[in-house]
């Protein structure tokens, strides 16, 4: 049983996330840090594995599906966010801007090559379950299947192949969402929150930024918005207007409620059992 190990590492993950800041001063510093941690954490997660093994196949997807995309999807990422900072040649200015964009559309063109109409990527994206039997238990790669040379390198003890997949499409997302702020920085939607846009100054969110997000990537999954054509950045913003309040990185915050050894919608649950009450009580 590796429950517990598992448990413990998104909880460091948790504990060092919290202490992590994209302000620009520190940034090469901070992401080389998460890098180191993430690094460790995935070294010492690998180890139990091998020592411990799962009990049974259910606990070996969960582990491959959800638990280690997670904690390498971040390595992915911080260690990029790292190479792109430490790489850049200007702090601010037109050659600033477009080296942020240069970097964004190589991550487009990766989505592209990698990503875009695969049959792993729509399985994966869909939410279904019938293959993951296939997908994230090991011994089981179909070089039929015409495989990326990456897996004769892989260590087939700890890795399905495909779980080093989906930790690409986390990585990815999160990169793409710290691209996109770094070419629209913060000051740019700080005028949207001055005080001449809203009319009353007395409606505003008085729960947790979390809360927030959570409901918003509620309302994006469900299509309730524009028939589901809406995307999370312009929903976001929408909130964040409305509610006079900065969200900051919703996506990194919504990897971070993925994460969850609980429930993962616990607003959402609350929500529910709000409404239940209030229709009791009135009846």
């Amino acid at each position: 049983m590796i429950r517990s190990t598992c448990e413990n590492a998104l909880q460091v993950i948790r504990k060092a996330e919290q202490e992590f800041s994209l302000d620009p001063e520190h940034i090469i510093e901070k992401s080389y840090h998460m890098t180191t941690v993430l690094r460790n954490l995935l070294c010492t997660v690998k180890k139990n594995v091998l020592e411990k093994g799962f009990s049974d196949e259910n606990e070996e997807i969960n582990f491959f599906k959800s638990i280690k995309p997670q904690i390498l999807g971040k390595l992915i990422f911080y260690n990029k966010v790292f190479r792109i900072e430490a790489s850049c040649p200007v702090v601010t200015g037109k050659m600033h801007h477009k080296y942020f964009s240069n970097e964004l559309n190589l991550l487009k063109q990766e989505y592209k090559e990698h990503f875009y109409n695969t049959d792993f990527y729509r399985y994966y994206r869909t939410g279904r379950t019938e293959w993951d039997h296939h997908f994230f238990c090991r011994g089981k790669i179909d070089l039929h299947e015409g495989v990326n040379s990456f897996v004769f390198e892989i260590d087939t003890q700890f890795s399905t192949y495909y779980d080093y997949k989906v930790a690409r499409i986390i990585a990815n997302e999160l990169l793409y969402s710290y691209l996109v702020s770094k070419i629209e920085p913060d000051t740019q939607q700080a005028t949207i929150f001055s005080d001449g846009n809203v009319a009353n100054r007395d409606f505003f969110w008085t729960d947790s930024k979390n809360a927030l997000i959570e409901l918003i990537y509620a309302l994006h999954a469900s299509g309730s918005i524009s028939h589901g054509k809406a995307g999370i950045r312009k929903i976001s913003m929408v909130f964040q207007l409305l509610f006079r309040i900065q969200l900051g990185d919703v996506h990194h915050a919504y990897h971070r409620m993925k994460d969850r050894t609980d429930s993962k919608s616990i607003f959402l649950d609350q929500l529910k059992l709000s409404l239940k009450q209030h229709m009791e009580k009135e009846v």
